[in-house]
């Protein structure tokens, strides 16, 4: 019975950490300026709150194989979302010509960032 209330207070514990790290994420997706900022706050905490989430499922409800599924979900969210987010980075960094600004460009590419002016 103790143990019961001692899991149920971890998984109030994950979940209201996963909470706080998604409006961290919203929080700087929409206060940062530089999108490359917004991409990196919006991938780490996605990744951090979603681990979170399903951690405080899993542990809410015990073990079983939905709860194989979800740690497989995990894995799967853990290697895509920063893919996707270094993917979006690329991006922005091979098509923006203003970026020099921004970020210290290699000697080539600033070359080539004029041709395509």
């Amino acid at each position: 019975m103790i143990g019961e209330w001692i899991r149920f207070g971890i998984s109030c514990i994950c979940m209201i950490s996963a909470m706080i790290c998604f409006t961290a994420a919203v929080l700087g997706a929409n206060r940062f300026g530089f999108i490359m900022n917004r991409l990196h706050a919006a991938g780490i905490g996605d990744t951090l709150g979603l681990f979170l989430t399903a951690l405080s499922l899993i542990l809410g409800t015990g073990f079983g194989l939905p709860q194989v599924k979800m740690c497989l979900i995990i894995v799967f969210m853990w290697f895509t979302s920063p893919v996707s987010s270094h993917f979006l980075i690329q991006i922005e960094y091979f098509t923006n010509p203003e970026l020099y600004r921004h970020v210290k460009r290699p000697m080539g590419e600033e070359a080539d960032m004029e041709e395509m002016k």
